[in-house]
């Protein structure tokens, strides 16, 4: 059962007192994690169309922000991934600063994939092992600022 995601109770928990301590302290609690940046993502749930936010590792592009929907290498694409292919659109914190973005879905046979999957690699090596557990090309999302 090593390539199944943590108990959705546990994920929900942990999720809650993360965002709750990274939107108190303005991002000097919860920005990084094993080193990696992390940013609050606020989206539209797709079925229940309530707002949902999690704390994501991200990196930077020259576009804006890109995002590895690894899910920790389950077989199906985490929640977030779903609602924000859905919904286009979502709100962002970056420590303090606040933003609506557009979202792009890259396309995965793209040097821009490769390009991205390697730096996101670079900065935290676990995706590699995720994409050794499941069967699915996980999928990079890139959040463009909405000026």
């Amino acid at each position: 059962m090593a390539n199944c995601p943590p108990p959705k109770a546990f994920v929900k928990s942990a999720v809650a007192v993360h965002n709750f301590l990274f939107r108190i302290s303005g991002g000097r609690i919860g920005s990084r994690f094993s080193g990696a940046p992390v940013l609050l993502m606020s989206v539209k749930g797709r079925k229940s169309g309530a707002i949902r936010t999690v704390p994501l590792l991200y990196i930077t592009t020259d576009k804006g922000f890109a995002l590895i929907a690894s899910f920790a290498g389950a077989q199906n694409h985490p929640d977030w991934y779903l609602n924000l292919e859905a919904a286009g659109v979502a709100d962002v914190q970056i420590r303090k600063r606040r933003m609506r973005v557009r979202v792009e879905i890259v396309d995965p046979d793209s040097e821009r994939y490769r390009r991205i999957w390697s730096e996101a690699a670079a900065l935290y090596p676990d995706y590699n092992t995720y994409q050794t557990r499941t069967t699915r090309k996980i999928p990079i999302v890139e959040l463009i600022p909405l000026t």
